[in-house]
This record gives structure tokens, C-alpha cells and sequence, in this order.
């Protein structure tokens, strides 16, 4: 952005296109004080110029990949929707010093932004509005076969993120555990020459010992469906087995401690399956990108958190499918009640390594606020893979410790242990709780994304984590 004595761009990309309008761009951004920092643009209407508009997009003075270029793409289409565009063109001011593979990536990722931020959830709506926008053009950073493979990338992942948000926006009354599960099974139809399905009813899941799971499911009058998808690839060597579980409460209401208050929540419960959106969306992308040496399972607990007659009450004690028992101190500490028996059931495939998702406490989003996930693992290698995943995904999360002494708040005078400590450390305590259901020769991750999952300004779901989990899954593939 900086000028000569004369007022004019020093860029060669911006002095040309100032020249073509006589100048109005140095003037305009100057008027509006456009200094090119993030989150600054400007766009201008030309009444006799081959485009009907032009704006500048501030990246800042140092754009890290890939999330200064996705929030690029989704800048443009905040600007198209505004001003109802059906075509973009996008072009760096500075794209000289990226190489090849920089100008893949940033155009992959200025892809998945427009994809992302021209999306809208409008299911539920009355009038819904569609896009107008139809087609982008990236210009400068190049064509070709290996561009053409980014951008199928960009492609299944972002229709992976979609898919994932529209599982959390829906509402509690339509997505059932039965409807989540369904919603599996067609994934699995989907992409059957790599993906298979085993949903086990609660009479499966009692025979199984799952006691933790069925106790949280037994005040609903909607059963319980315990949903395991495996990925396989269609031929060549497995050298790796993997699990993702997810969180699957379609709706939490807290039981007999029900939310009750300010800030509890209850009227976004709905979003307390955002783990099991995450691990779903997963399964979706990679269906359809196929990789190779790898092997994955997808294991979500689903069930509601409801109040009746037959539901678990504060106090009741019950038994994990590892013979662990829990005594019930607290029945909205539920979440880690299904995991629980679905960390024993995902090291019972097998598996080298389980990264599990849940919107768990609300004590992380204290520690790490909206848009950043907690990271618990007592592996380096897990958390080493998972970060540089994360780091080509853009999404972020933050290690936090497993601190050992804390479990002295977790035992319990008449069971193996309670399933709630104190509200310090809360969601310290929640992960030392889940690691008692993992098999210590399992490398084993347990990911808090309460926050990171709903963006509470726009009222909807962000498809946190799909991304990243697709990242590590190729990682570990052949």
C-alpha cells in the first residue's frame, strides 16, 4: 500500500489497475484511511469498467498460511453477497516471492474460504436466500493437474465442513439419535467401496457392558444408537489403524441437574454432538479422498441427556464396559459417561492411536475462550502429529496439561471414582477421566472444542475440526 511523493501505488499490480481507473484507487483508499491491515477492505462501484465493482482485502503485514487466505476467500464472499455478485475474480498484490507450492496451498485456501463464506444455513427458513455467486477466478497462482488436485481437496473438505455444520444447526426435535445415525449409514452408502457401518442397538450395547452410555441414555424416550463406521482402503497393505470418537448428546438438558440459569446454555444444546459433527464430517471427506495404509474407525455414543422416571439420578453408581465403576455426582458431567464406553470399545478394534472430540466443559472455553480447542494427551508424537495437521488446516488449539495430582478430586468413598470434580481444573479433571477407559498401549488425545464448535455472534456452527482430523488421518496414511 505504500505511495510515491505523488500520491500513486508503488505496487506494480495496484499502479496498473489505478491507472486504468484514473486513479480513483489511491484517492478512495486514501480518503478511507485503507491501510491494507487484516480485516481492512474497501470496495469501490464503477459505473463503465469491465467489472462492476473493485475492492482491496487487507491481509496484514505478514499473512501466515492458511488462515490469513481463508479468511481472504471469505471476505470475498461477504463482499459478493453484498453486492450480489455471480462472478469474482481474485489476484494477490504480491504473489512474486511464493513458491510453487505456496501458490497451490494459498489457492486452495482461498477456495475453501469463498466455498465457506458464501455457505448459509437456510433449511429451516421460510423464504430461503441462495447465493448468487456461480463462479471465482484465482488468477496468478497458476493451472494445471497439480493446482486441479488442491482444489478436489479443498472441495471434499469444505463440503465435509458443510455437512458438518448443518449436523450441529439442527435442531434437537428433528436430529434424533436415530436420525444422527441414519445420517451415518448414508456415509457409509455413500462410499461403500471404502466405508461400512455397524449401528448397535441398546440391547447390543447391554450386552456389550456399555453401563456409563446406557446410563446417561435411559431418561429418553428417543434409544440410544451407538454409530461405528470404519474406513478401508479398497486394496494395498494396512500399516496403521486409527479412531476418531466423537460426542453424540443431540441434546443435553443436564438431567436431574438441569441447566438452569444464566450462561447455561440450555437453548444451544443442540450443539453438544459438535464432537460426533466433527468425527462424521471426517468420515465424509475422506470417503471420498480414498487414502491409502490407513485404516480408520469413527465411533460416536449417541443419546440424549433428558429427566424422567427411569432416567440415572445424582448418587446412583454404574458400571463402564472395563468393569470400572462411577459413582453419579453430578448428571450434567454426562458426556464423558458415553465416552467413556466408547474409548473401551475403540481400543477393542485394535487401534494405534484414538483422538476423541466433545464439547466437554465449559471450563476450557473458560481457559481458552470462543475460538481456540484445549489439547489433552500424554503423548509428544500424538500431539506433534495433530499440530502440524492443524497448522495446514489453520484451526486452532492450545496443549494443555494432564496434571496427575488433580485426580485426588475424581475418587470416590463407595466406587472406583466420581464423574465431576471441583470447578477448578474442570476440564483437567474431565480428561484424567476419560484416560481411565484407555488401553495404556494406545497412543490416546482427547480434544475440548466446547468453544471453537458455535460461533455465538452469527447463532451457528463452525465444522471445527474436520479439517484437521482429515490433515492427521493423511498424515498417518501411507
Amino acid at each position: 500500500m505504500s505511495k510515491d511523493e505523488n500520491s500513486k501505488f508503488q505496487n506494480s499490480i495496484l499502479k496498473k489497475l489505478d491507472g486504468l481507473l484514473g486513479g480513483m484507487l489511491a484517492e478512495v483508499s486514501s480518503e478511507e484511511d485503507f491501510t491494507g491491515k487484516a480485516g481492512n477492505s474497501m470496495v469501490l462501484r464503477l459505473p463503465s469498467c469491465g467489472s462492476k465493482r473493485v475492492g482491496l482485502i487487507g491481509l496484514g503485514k505478514t499473512a501466515s498460511y492458511p488462515a490469513s487466505f481463508q479468511r481472504l476467500g471469505e471476505a470475498v464472499a461477504v463482499a459478493s453477497k453484498t453486492a450480489q455478485a455471480n462472478s469474482v475474480a481474485i489476484i494477490l498484490a504480491s504473489s512474486e516471492d511464493l513458491s510453487n507450492e505456496s501458490k497451490l496451498s494459498t489457492a486452495s485456501a482461498i477456495a475453501s474460504g469463498t466455498v465457506l463464506g458464501i455457505y448459509e444455513d437456510s433449511r429451516y427458513k421460510s423464504e430461503p436466500r441462495k447465493p448468487k455467486l456461480n463462479s471465482v477466478d484465482i488468477i496468478g497462482l497458476g493451472t494445471g493437474p497439480e493446482l486441479e488436485k488442491k482444489l478436489k481437496y479443498a472441495e471434499n473438505v469444505s463440503s465435509a465442513i458443510i455437512f458438518g455444520r448443518e449436523l450441529v444447526n439442527s435442531p434437537a426435535n428433528l436430529l434424533t439419535p436415530a436420525a444422527l445415525a441414519a445420517e451415518a449409514s448414508n456415509i457409509a452408502s455413500l462410499y461403500s467401496d471404502v466405508l461400512s457401518a455397524n449401528i448397535l442397538s441398546a440391547e447390543q450395547c447391554k450386552e456389550l457392558k456399555m453401563g456409563s452410555y446406557l446410563g446417561v441414555a435411559a431418561a429418553s424416550a428417543n434409544p440410544p444408537h451407538f454409530i461405528h463406521l470404519c474406513y478401508k482402503p479398497s486394496s494395498g497393505p494396512i500399516k496403521t489403524k486409527l479412531a476418531l470418537v466423537g460426542k453424540g448428546l443431540t441434546f443435553d438438558s443436564g438431567g436431574y441437574n438441569i441447566k438452569t440459569g444464566a450462561g447455561c446454555s440450555i437453548d444451544i444444546m443442540k450443539t453438544d454432538m459438535g464432537g460426533s459433527a466433527a468425527v462424521l464430517g471426517a468420515a465424509k471427506a475422506l470417503g471420498q479422498i480414498k487414502p491409502p495404509g490407513v485404516e480408520v474407525h469413527f465411533i460416536v455414543a449417541s443419546c440424549e441427556n433428558m429427566i424422567s422416571g427411569t432416567g440415572m439420578r445424582p448418587g446412583d453408581i454404574i458400571t463402564a464396559s472395563n468393569g470400572k465403576t462411577i459413582e453419579v455426582n453430578n448428571t450434567d458431567a454426562e458426556g464423558r459417561l458415553t465416552l467413556a464406553d466408547a474409548l473401551v470399545y475403540a481400543c477393542n478394534q485394535g487401534v494405534d492411536k484414538i483422538v476423541d472430540l466433545a464439547t466437554l466443559t465449559g471450563a476450557c472455553i473458560v481457559a481458552l475462550g470462543p475460538s481456540i480447542a484445549g489439547v489433552f494427551t500424554p503423548s509428544d508424537d500424538l500431539a506433534k502429529e495433530v499440530f502440524e495437521a492443524s497448522e495446514v488446516s489453520g484451526e486452532k488449539f492450545w496443549r494443555m496439561p494432564l496434571e496427575e495430582s488433580y485426580w485426588e478430586s475424581m475418587k470416590s468413598g463407595v466406587a472406583d471414582m466420581v464423574n465431576t470434580g471441583g470447578r477448578q481444573g474442570g476440564a483437567i479433571t474431565a480428561a484424567l477421566f476419560l484416560k481411565q477407559f484407555v488401553d495404556e498401549k494406545v497412543q490416546w488425545m482427547h480434544i475440548d472444542l466446547a468453544g471453537p464448535v458455535w460461533n455465538d455472534k452469527k447463532r451457528v456452527a463452525t465444522g471445527f475440526g474436520i479439517a484437521t482430523l482429515v490433515e492427521w488421518v493423511l498424515k498417518n496414511s501411507s
